[in-house]
């Protein structure tokens, strides 16, 4: 039916291990899925896609799960409560006997070395579904639909306003895949991963892009054709919430934010989004949003990244 351009890659744990090429070649397969579903009703038939959650979910869980029916295949959810993994099980053991029974894995976890040392030792592709350093399927989604409705991404800037944390990361490593520059603005002692920042900053030189970090919001967002946000206190940050909404006075997206953009800029958000506290309710319910379409946008990204990865 069709042969994966991803030959060289068993998972997907970062944006930045791919290539435009291959970023390209997802987007142009997630847009034949989204349009001609029927075409791969039974591409992965016979398969089964185990899902390991840390973390509650909602677009994650149930666009992995339907994605993965609508392929023809199953999914299986699993809790970290419910599976040996939470009770002191070493990782290598569970990637290693999960191996015998699926055909790929899926985890959303707190760590990020929960998902690489599951990778180390699958032998199934693991597909890195969030951990507190990147979420790849969000970014890869949130370039995916910036493609759908400029009609390309070339030349394009994105403007990240808020907390530097696994978003902020996976959108700084998907901007030079997509050929779009990438804008971000923080408080201080918020900022992105520094280690991320810089290799960033490299894809970014050799794709003739550009990655910024700055602290004033205006400075971020002028001109920009994407204003994005998230919420200002993840999960596993709630004790903190209170001495991060201080730290954020300032950075939320409001009507007047958005006016500083390009004319035709839209917003976004990964979901779930907290109405006056990170964006105002007529930002993320007004004409320029596009959450919903991005969130739809889950389930299509990844049913081709399992396709690309699974589909042998």
């Amino acid at each position: 039916m069709f042969k994966s351009p991803w030959q060289r890659h068993k998972d997907l744990i970062s944006i930045h291990d791919f290539t435009t090429d291959e970023v390209e070649a997802l987007f142009q397969l997630a847009a034949n899925v989204k349009a001609r579903p029927e075409r791969y009703r039974n591409a992965l038939a016979g398969q089964t896609l185990a899902m390991i959650f840390e973390k509650s979910s909602t677009r994650t869980r149930v666009s992995f799960e339907v994605g993965m029916y609508q392929l023809g295949g199953i999914a299986t959810f699993l809790s970290s409560r419910d599976i040996q993994i939470g009770r002191g099980e070493p990782i290598s053991d569970t990637a290693k006997v999960l191996s015998r029974y699926v055909s790929g894995i899926m985890a959303r976890t707190f760590a990020h070395t929960t998902v690489t040392d599951l990778a180390k030792y699958a032998t199934v592709p693991v597909i890195n579904g969030l951990t507190d350093l990147l979420h790849p399927c969000q970014g890869l989604t949130d370039y995916f639909t910036v493609r759908e409705k400029f009609g390309h991404t070339k030349g394009l800037t994105l403007a990240y306003v808020g907390d530097g944390n696994n978003m902020c990361h996976s959108l700084m490593f998907g901007g030079p895949k997509a050929g779009m520059n990438v804008r971000v603005a923080t408080p201080e002692g918020y900022r992105p991963n520094a280690d991320v920042v810089a290799a960033a900053k490299q894809d970014a030189a050799a794709a003739g892009t550009t990655v910024e970090v700055v602290t004033a919001p205006q400075d971020a967002v002028k001109g920009a054709h994407v204003v994005y946000t998230d919420v200002f206190a993840s999960m596993g940050q709630e004790a903190e919430a209170a001495v991060r909404l201080k730290a954020f006075a300032g950075y939320q997206v409001s009507p007047e934010l958005m006016r500083a953009a390009d004319k035709s800029a839209v917003f976004m958000h990964c979901l779930p989004c907290h109405r006056g506290e990170e964006v105002h309710a007529d930002v993320v319910d007004g004409p320029a949003s596009v959450v919903f379409d991005e969130a739809e946008n889950r389930l299509h990204v990844q049913k081709a990244i399992m396709l690309m990865l699974m589909h042998r």
